[in-house]
């Protein structure tokens, strides 16, 4: 299962990524950011309706200069952020860090303008981690529509949220480390779609359904290889 979903990442498609029982309990649409299409948007907030995020590389995210909300926060005392605030996860804080635009999106919200801000997010990526120069003030603005996640140093070792076992995933498939995701909702409950819900719609549109431990088990085969 675990060589069908990286198969899948390599070739642009989506695979459903649910992290584990004992904690957000949730699904999450998963893609390689730097093939993001505008149809990729519409199904994502069509059928997922979360947050549309990019979790990218710890490394990449030090090259770029990008911050964790948290420690921009930390100044203003009534709104920081302290280590277990997060009820899912209490040892550590958001990989939440800026939210950001294209300089050449318009409002930046509409379909086309979120994939060129994802596409281009994923080639900053991409060139920090190949030793090329960035420019990512030139290139972005912020705050905007786009919310950039952080995934921890270390990944999986330190943090095991959809932003790390995303990024993991990435790194196994052999593709730019930059992965959007959006969480899967459920309209009649009002909460995350369930797992059962989540496996359905997988088979109903044959994408690939993975969950955290399988990711952990195939990380620490990669990393031990």
């Amino acid at each position: 299962m675990m060589e069908e979903a990286l198969t899948a990442l390599r070739q642009g498609k989506f695979i459903l990524l649910y992290d584990f029982d004992d904690r957000e309990g949730e699904t999450d649409f998963a893609i390689r950011s730097d093939m993001v299409r505008p149809a990729d948007i519409a199904l994502m907030r069509k059928d997922g309706g979360g947050l549309i995020c990019t979790a990218i590389h710890p490394k990449a995210a030090a090259c770029l200069g990008l911050p964790f909300a948290s420690d921009m926060l930390s100044t203003c005392t009534n709104f920081a952020e302290a280590v277990g605030d997060i009820p899912y996860d209490r040892k550590n804080h958001s990989s939440f860090s800026l939210w950001v635009n294209h300089r050449n999106t318009f409002t930046g919200i509409t379909d086309n303008d979120r994939a060129l801000t994802i596409t281009a997010i994923a080639d900053e990526v991409k060139r920090s981690l190949n030793g090329g120069g960035c420019d990512f003030h030139g290139r972005f603005r912020s705050p905007g529509h786009v919310a950039i996640l952080r995934a921890a140093e270390g990944l999986l070792s330190l943090r095991r949220g959809q932003t790390e076992l995303s990024v993991a995933m990435a790194i196994m498939a052999g593709v730019t480390p930059a992965i959007t995701v959006c969480e899967m909702l459920d309209d009649q409950s009002g909460l995350a779609l369930s797992k059962e819900d989540a496996r359905d719609y997988a088979r109903k549109h044959q994408l690939v359904f993975v969950e955290g431990i399988d990711v952990i088990e195939a990380w620490e085969r990669f990393s031990s290889g």
